[in-house]
């Protein structure tokens, strides 16, 4: 219960003022909890952090997933991979995990937000082999690039409406991810 309440108290936190703001003192502050408690549950914020991308980034991989086993087509999975992972970057998970990955980090946090990364960009693939993409690993790295550029276009608040952001993601996806024709 606890713990639970420490999880959530540091993404409102994350959300709110990025790396920065998660501190041991917060988390007391706005769980009630006395700072020395806050120890007794995590050794560190990269604990905190590690936890944090172990239960949040599963649900927001398989809501990408869902989204994708929706579509008919491989250019609709892609679609729907690209649309679903920016309709969650308003969602305190997605914010906090935005945050956490421009922070400085320890190297097994680090680690584990390259896994969790890996198995997301992993989605994507047998789409693009569908497509005829010769390299479809490579091609899912550079896809998820575009999907990481428009999120920081949204959450800079960029001068496009999200909207705006997420069509053009979604055509420089659909065009830039068909094979050779030749």
């Amino acid at each position: 219960m606890q713990r639970r309440a420490l999880l959530d108290a540091a993404r409102t936190l994350l959300s709110e003022g990025g790396t920065d703001a998660l501190t041991f003192p917060a988390l007391a502050e706005r769980t009630g909890l006395a700072r020395s408690s806050v120890y007794e549950y995590f050794r560190s914020r990269a604990a905190v952090v590690e936890e944090l991308c172990a239960v949040d980034f599963p649900v927001w991989a398989a809501e990408v997933e869902a989204a994708m086993a929706e579509a008919a087509t491989p250019e609709g999975r892609i679609e729907a991979y690209v649309r679903r992972q920016l309709a969650l970057v308003g969602d305190r998970r997605h914010r906090a995990v935005v945050a956490i990955s421009a922070g400085e980090l320890d190297q097994g946090a680090r680690e584990k937000i390259r896994a969790a990364h890996g198995g997301l960009i992993a989605m994507t693939v047998e789409a693009l082999e569908e497509l005829g993409q010769e390299q479809p690993r490579l091609a899912a790295m550079l896809l998820q690039g575009v999907v990481d550029a428009a999120v920081r276009r949204i959450e800079l608040g960029a001068a496009e409406n999200p909207e705006e952001i997420t069509e053009a993601a979604v055509a420089m996806a659909l065009n830039g991810v068909r094979g050779r024709s030749d």
